[in-house]
């Protein structure tokens, strides 16, 4: 009979490419990984991988295997978590895929008070660009995923959680920083750091700005960066001015720069969380999405009044029971 482990085991490898890769990832060592591939390949009587030196492949059989084993290790998985389940507790492993500034300011905070709540439940995190983290939800390879309302594609349920808001930050010591507001037309002068291309802050920052009339090609950017916390610092190094996360800001540099309005415009995006509308979800998915999308969650609540006063709540400091069993992927 097949083994849904040995199953698991063979689909980690299959994705890693890498059999010391897939032991790293279930805490197994790199020969046992190669019995169980064995195992699986003596039990059908051919070859699942192609070995040619370090690098693998998958055979024809191989590839047909992988399609079906995920169903078998997700329906095993999901059968041991709701037996447990009926014992009245909830338990299993969550997978949770969001994009950067989710995954650090929002994610783990929520992840740590469900665990303190749920301890038979561990957690990992897959933090990767939003195109990807998207594509993750949509293979099954993660249970849910947190990211901005436009991301979702019509295959997933989504829920809107919290706002984002996106601002203008200058150096102490720039013309701006003592103003009230700047108007839209000023915006063409300044020297501006900017996230790379397919970033969600990019996104709804040249979206706002063409509604004013203003396109990209009008600004003057000089230096880009593939995450938000290294333009914060570099705008407090006077290098010039940028767009970004107003968590990222309170989080990083509240006294280190200037927050500008510009007049007639405010950028913001609503975070969501989504699943797969035609996967069956797992008990910890259910109880997961449950706490999120709950009105009164004290996470959530407390970000939105951080959303509202621009300074990172005092009670934003992971919790150290439970968050130890939350891992990154």
């Amino acid at each position: 009979m097949l083994d849904a482990h040995q199953l698991n085991v063979f689909l980690t490898a299959a994705k890693t490419m890498n059999f010391t890769a897939a032991a790293r990832q279930l805490h197994m060592t790199q020969p046992s990984v190669s019995q169980h591939i064995q195992a699986l390949e003596q039990y059908f009587g051919t070859a699942l991988f192609i070995r040619t030196g370090r690098h693998l492949r998958l055979t024809d059989a191989g590839s047909e295997l992988m399609v079906m084993a995920e169903d078998m290790v997700f329906m095993s998985q999901h059968i041991d978590e709701r037996m447990e389940s009926l014992k009245g507790e909830v338990h299993g492993h969550l997978i949770v895929g969001c994009s950067t500034t989710i995954g650090k300011y929002v994610l783990p905070f929520l992840l740590a008070e469900f665990m303190n709540r749920h301890p038979s439940v561990s957690a990992s995190c897959l933090v990767a660009p939003r195109q990807e983290a998207m594509q993750r939800l949509i293979d099954g390879e993660v249970h849910l995923a947190l990211a901005s309302a436009d991301e979702f594609l019509h295959d997933a349920e989504s829920r809107q959680i919290i706002d984002d808001r996106v601002v203008l930050i200058v150096p102490l010591d720039h013309p701006w920083a003592e103003r009230e507001s700047i108007g839209v037309e000023e915006l063409r002068q300044a020297n501006f750091i900017v996230r790379e291309e397919g970033s969600g802050t990019r996104r709804i920052a040249e979206s706002a700005l063409a509604d004013a009339g203003i396109s990209p090609s009008d600004l003057r950017t000089i230096l880009t960066l593939g995450n938000s916390e290294a333009i914060a610092l570099a705008v407090q190094e006077g290098i010039g001015v940028a767009f970004i996360s107003q968590m990222v800001v309170a989080r990083l540099v509240p006294d280190k720069v200037a927050q500008i309005p510009i007049e007639g415009i405010s950028m913001q995006q609503d975070i969501c969380i989504g699943q797969s509308s035609f996967r069956p979800a797992t008990t910890a998915q259910s109880a997961f999405w449950d706490f999120v999308t709950d009105p009164e969650n004290p996470i959530l609540q407390k970000l939105d009044t951080f959303s509202d006063n621009a300074e990172w709540p005092e009670f934003m400091t992971l919790p150290t029971n439970g968050s130890s069993q939350i891992r990154a992927i």
